[in-house]
């Protein structure tokens, strides 16, 4: 008898550790199941701003123009005459959606590469604020994610500030996708815009300006640290206009997510470029990221790398109405050598040696 129950006991104990075995195995399968959709639900979310940078607007205008010849026509008539209506909002800071801003979408864009958000000093609510933001990158995809959404809580890291992230006023003529930009407070990178927004909208404003634009972008590429800026004077000139502060703002990791083909200065390739820069206000890059279900490929999908955007120390500007020459000359050298010193600082923690410069062009 004491054989028989110590023979079943043991079968229970067998049993007991296989069931245990079978349900680690159960939880580690979906973990893993789990772990490659969250994964998946990160590519995707990059993937639609990607897309919705590039051909929304376009994509849009011809659904709108195709739908002026079907028995929808209404739709269309409705939506340009609420255009016309709405024109001149963007120029007026446009109409941000805390709603859009908090979507959970913004949060699985962030974790992909990661991107994250470094505060070093405290932003004052009664003053007025431009960032100027570097390097351009190919889409200033840190930009958009710290300025654009609350991804990385930067209204809970500069409490009572509103960021506007400026970009190419050309892309507020494009339907729907002027709605999306001014959703996340995006605004036109333009003077009417910024002078509105500086003397018009209280305090507590900051304008992200991407100084090195179009020229910029040019030269992204990987393992390159290099801001076009030494004849960027113009966003000096209006913080002195309206006596808002400049914040240096440097971002470790946005050339690192694309690579593109740089076209040598002289060659038609970079003719064609600048000549868009001159007309259109844009450069076309033929650049390439990953592609959509495997690293291994190309595609649009920018690489995972990490993103990290520093934010400086507040260079405090005078209001000067009409600021000389030599006023914007001594704010403009002010601001260089804060933004190559907050480089400097921070650089190592990022894998860069000591060594390593900071190219202002």
């Amino acid at each position: 008898m004491k054989t028989l129950i110590a023979a079943y006991s043991g079968v229970l104990r067998g049993t007991g550790s296989s069931i245990l075995s079978a349900l680690q195995d159960i939880f580690s399968v979906t973990w893993l199941n789990r772990s490659k959709v969250e994964k998946q639900l990160q590519v995707i979310s990059v993937l639609q701003w990607v897309l919705s940078f590039l051909v929304l607007g376009v994509a849009c205008s011809a659904i709108l123009m195709y739908t002026f010849c079907t028995d929808c026509w209404l739709i269309a008539v409705l939506y340009f005459t609420w255009l016309a209506f709405d024109w001149n909002t963007p120029k007026k800071g446009g109409r941000r959606s805390q709603w859009v801003r908090n979507w959970a979408v913004w949060r699985y864009f962030r974790d992909y590469f990661p991107i994250q958000l470094v505060k070093t000093h405290n932003l004052l609510t009664t003053r007025n604020y431009i960032f100027g933001y570097h390097p351009h990158g190919i889409m200033g995809l840190g930009a958009f994610c710290n300025f654009s959404t609350e991804a990385t809580e930067v209204s809970k890291k500069f409490p009572g500030i509103r960021p506007y992230l400026a970009t190419l006023a050309g892309n507020f003529r494009m339907p729907v996708l002027r709605e999306y930009l001014m959703s996340g407070g995006i605004c036109p990178v333009n003077r009417d815009t910024i002078d509105y927004l500086l003397s018009k909208n209280g305090s507590g404003n900051a304008i992200i300006i991407v100084v090195g634009g179009a020229a910029e972008s040019l030269s992204s590429m990987p393992g390159k640290n290099a801001v076009t800026l030494r004849n960027r004077k113009g966003f000096v000139k209006l913080a002195l206009r309206h006596g808002a502060d400049l914040v240096p703002t440097y971002s470790f990791g946005e050339n690192e997510v694309y690579k593109q083909v740089i076209f040598e200065e002289g060659s038609w390739g970079r003719w064609v470029q600048k000549k868009f820069q001159k007309y259109i206000g844009f450069a076309p890059c033929i650049f390439h990221g990953r592609g959509l279900f495997s690293s291994d490929t190309w595609g649009l999908v920018p690489y995972s790398k990490p993103i990290t955007t520093i934010v400086g120390e507040p260079i405090t500007i005078p209001k000067l109405e009409h600021p000389t020459q030599q006023d914007i000359d001594l704010y403009h050298s002010m601001y260089m050598e804060a933004l190559v010193k907050l480089f400097d600082k921070h650089k190592t923690k990022f894998g860069l040696p000591e060594t390593e410069v900071l190219e202002v062009n």
